[in-house]
């Protein structure tokens, strides 16, 4: 067997702190109010998490009208429109509203340039919750530009007052390429006041740039429509290295492992790291047993559940 068969292991990895807050708010209200508890949408993208969650007495549904009225609903970690805010209401539901509070700042970002009457570009993948949710609080101003190709097709004057916001998922690199073909084209253009791609996505990113050059194959364990582990896949390619997405150790294949003497394992922030411990053990079956750490941040952000969660019954 060769020699020097070696796992970096980038830090940090799988969940963030607002994951961490949405699944601890399913699980209290669980308790709380005892099961079922509906879900919009999935309350992250890791179909682990939603699979555990949904056992324990969660109902994931993928619109509020499909919630019984009066019933609990609780809105994901990807944040919702007003309009579902609206219909939620007039269906007499309780909502708990999970929405990561760092995409609840783009929000307001969003109505802020709104009411400033500026164009509103936001950078993302249409199809995304964020995205969705996003758009939904300005959408008669908001134009979604997913490439730069988009950016440079955009047909309005170039002193049309605008301004730009993304998802907080995307990569920095992808973003960047985009945001430079805005303020080339328009001169008053807008940004947020600071950087939208999210602490988490960012730290992940530049620990996969990390491993990125001392591995033969990266790994990142996330589901497969978790953006900002797809990103993460992406900026490994991107620097040259081979890589793959891993949503669990049951899709991991041998034939990867081909040449490689180096692996580097990481996790989306909505993957639990119980997922990166298993498929550790099964690099370790291959011959992979030495372990090591490149750490690149430490994350102490901690993001509260809502009080009518934690506060004593009366």
């Amino acid at each position: 067997m060769p020699q020097g068969r070696r796992v970096v292991l980038a830090e940090p990895r799988s969940f963030c702190a607002g994951v961490r807050r949405a699944i601890s708010i399913i699980e209290l209200a669980l308790e709380k109010y005892g099961p079922p508890v509906y879900v919009r949408k999935e309350i992250v993208h890791n179909h682990y998490v939603v699979r555990l969650l949904r056992e324990r007495g969660a109902v994931f549904v993928d619109s509020e009208s499909e919630v019984p009225e009066g019933a609990v609903c609780v809105f994901s970690a990807h944040g919702v429109s007003p309009e579902v805010r609206r219909v939620s209401e007039s269906r007499s539901l309780d909502v708990i509203d999970a929405t990561c509070p760092l995409v609840s700042k783009v929000h307001q970002q969003a109505v802020r340039f709104a009411r400033e009457d500026r164009v509103l570009f936001l950078i993302g993948h249409a199809d995304h919750e964020e995205v969705e949710g996003t758009y939904g609080h300005a959408p008669e101003r908001t134009v979604i530009v997913e490439t730069a190709a988009d950016a440079e097709a955009l047909d309005l004057p170039p002193d049309t007052p605008a301004a730009y916001l993304t998802q907080t998922t995307l990569s920095v690199d992808e973003t960047r390429d985009i945001i430079a073909v805005l303020q080339r084209r328009f001169t008053d253009l807008r940004g947020p006041g600071t950087d939208d791609i999210c602490y988490a996505s960012q730290n992940r990113q530049d620990a996969i740039k990390s491993v990125a050059p001392v591995s033969d194959l990266v790994l990142v364990v996330g589901s497969r429509n978790s953006s900002n582990s797809i990103r993460m896949v992406e900026v490994a390619r991107g620097m040259g290295t081979p890589a793959h997405l891993v949503p669990d150790a049951g899709e991991f294949s041998a034939e990867w492992l081909e040449g490689v003497e180096t692996v580097g394992v990481s996790a989306g922030a909505s993957a639990p790291d119980v997922l990166v411990e298993e498929l550790l053990e099964v690099l370790a079956g291959h011959g992979y047993r030495n372990v090591v750490t490149d750490r690149v941040a430490t994350e102490d952000v901690v993001f509260s559940p809502p009080a009518k969660l934690t506060r004593p019954a009366v």
